[in-house]
């Protein structure tokens, strides 16, 4: 991951960070934790199913989240 959080890597010149890519840096480096036992040229057949169901559940989860965080947005606006 090279960078850092400093980086504009959406070039939208904000400075502000990208979601999007934080989750998905974040579900990379879980995924691969949990699913990778020895790095190496390719993922063999039980590597791959690991790591898509972990982006599965990662995703499921990021979801439910957002959701929730933007009903309650939508809450608090209206309360206003």
């Amino acid at each position: 991951m090279e960078g850092g959080f400093g980086s504009d890597f959406g070039g939208s010149g904000s400075g502000k960070l990208d979601p999007g890519l934080i989750m998905e840096q974040r579900m990379t480096d879980k995924c691969f934790r949990k699913c990778i036992g020895k790095p190496g040229g390719s993922l063999d057949n039980s590597e791959q199913k690991c790591i898509a169901m972990c982006m599965d559940r990662y995703m499921d989860a990021w979801n439910t989240v957002s959701r929730a965080y933007n009903s309650r947005l939508q809450r608090e606006r209206a309360n206003m």
